[in-house]
């Protein structure tokens, strides 16, 4: 493939998606293939597949000369190992980029978490650009963070830092799948949000008054276990008491945790991205006015928190950042 383009691939639980990508961070191909997460040998025929695709598609004969993945962690970033993922359960402690290496010796392989290589390419190309300190969320059915200094992804002592999603702020909280209780993810990630507006929706049942009003409830057809993160963001516009209740609890979380982020790196720039980041866009200026009281830094309000510029395609350009020497 031509010299000036990376291959990023994106590997997920039940997909692999793999992209062409310049230095400028456009994407010019895609594909996508099913991943096979429980045997070892199967999944990596499936991350080659993608890649082969893409070699097909774009009419290419030659090997590519570098190689981005992007994959769910824990992995080590510096060995290319993929430790224990709980979606990818046939790639414990898993040699993912010498097994690529081997497949395409004439590549440079890099390997990332999700987070970390979206962190990235948002510092490089996207929403913080400009900026030196970049710190990005990913929130969706989960949460995940990067950082990014001086254009380089922090990774701690281990390869294992900036896990930002497991960042405990109620000790007391719903218990996480991490084993600790009380995690952001587990308080505003999007099936939290829908979780806490399903509860409220059956304590207000006894209420006969209070739920024939209820918009949020006419909207999941009188089915609280039906309701969606999605619904309870559009039924805050129509003023849904419970609606609005779930989500003044969400923004005052996110804006405590984010204000905690803040204090401990102080970004140039926070970047939201992930599923649930269009559902969140109309509120970024309230959750900026609740870091005031939220931070002991005096010049929150310097901090600006904004859309990422990838949404779906964060991963396939992330792993492609990761290989990009500019």
């Amino acid at each position: 493939m031509q010299d000036h383009l990376i291959v990023g691939v994106d590997i997920g639980g039940t997909k692999v998606a793999a992209g062409l990508v310049d230095r400028n961070g456009k994407i010019y191909a895609q594909s996508r293939t099913a991943m096979v997460a429980t045997d070892a040998g199967r999944g990596l025929a499936a991350v080659s597949a993608a890649i082969e695709q893409l070699r097909l598609r774009t009419g290419v004969e030659h090997q590519p000369h570098a190689i981005g993945i992007c994959a769910p962690g824990p992995l080590n970033p510096r060995t290319g190992v993929i430790i224990n993922p709980p979606n990818l359960p046939g790639w414990h402690n898993y040699p993912l980029a010498a097994e690529i290496c081997k497949l395409y010796p004439h590549a440079r392989v890099k390997i990332d978490n999700d987070a970390n290589a979206a962190a990235l390419a948002e510092a490089k190309w996207g929403a913080g650009r400009d900026c030196r300190n970049v710190f990005y969320a990913t929130i969706g059915t989960g949460i995940g963070t990067g950082f990014v200094i001086d254009g380089e992804v922090y990774h701690g002592r281990t390869g294992l830092a900036t896990e930002g999603g497991h960042v405990g702020v109620d000790p007391r909280g719903p218990l996480c799948a991490c084993g600790k209780r009380g995690c952001i993810e587990t308080l505003a990630a999007g099936p939290a949000i829908a979780r806490r507006a399903r509860a409220k929706l059956t304590l207000q049942a006894g209420d006969g008054e209070a739920a024939k009003k209820s918009t949020l409830l006419e909207m999941a057809g009188g089915k609280p276990d039906a309701v969606t993160s999605e619904m309870v963001a559009k039924c805050y516009g129509a003023d849904d008491a419970v609606a609005k209740e779930v989500m003044d609890e969400t923004l005052d979380l996110l804006a405590y945790w984010l204000g905690n982020v803040i204090d401990l790196l102080e970004p140039d720039v926070i970047v939201i991205g992930g599923g649930v980041s269009s559902m969140l866009a109309p509120f970024l200026e309230e959750i900026r006015g609740r870091w005031v009281g939220a931070c002991l830094s005096p010049y929150p309000h310097e901090t600006p928190l904004v859309l990422a510029h990838y949404k779906e395609d964060a991963g396939i350009a992330g792993a492609a950042a990761l290989c990009d020497t500019n």
